[in-house]
């Protein structure tokens, strides 16, 4: 079983209020500098956020616009961005596979 830890949000947060490219351009070069593979994953409207439902409080409270997510193996990465965004939610969920992204 593989454990994922997510971060979620409207995507509106992420594109336009937070600066999310260069959070996550910078996790990549960190990686690259470690030899370190990378273990996250950036998705529009992730399908495991519909059955989240209204147990999750959406930024500005608004579940009718599309979702976001953060998706990682990293547990203490997701707990970072918590702590680096504030107003994500977060969760995680298992899987017997790896996690592969829907390509839109």
């Amino acid at each position: 079983m593989y454990n994922y830890h997510f971060a979620v949000a409207t995507q509106s947060f992420f594109l336009d209020q937070e600066p999310i490219e260069e959070i996550l351009r910078e996790r990549i070069n960190y990686y690259k500098s470690f030899n370190k593979e990378i273990d996250f994953w950036f998705i529009l409207n992730p399908s495991f956020s519909d059955s989240l439902g209204n147990s999750l409080d959406m930024t500005h409270n608004n579940l009718n616009k599309s979702v976001a997510a953060i998706v990682s193996l990293d547990k203490k990465f997701i707990q970072w961005l918590k702590l680096r965004i504030v107003f994500v939610n977060v969760g995680s969920f298992q899987s017997k596979s790896v996690f592969i992204p829907e390509s839109n």
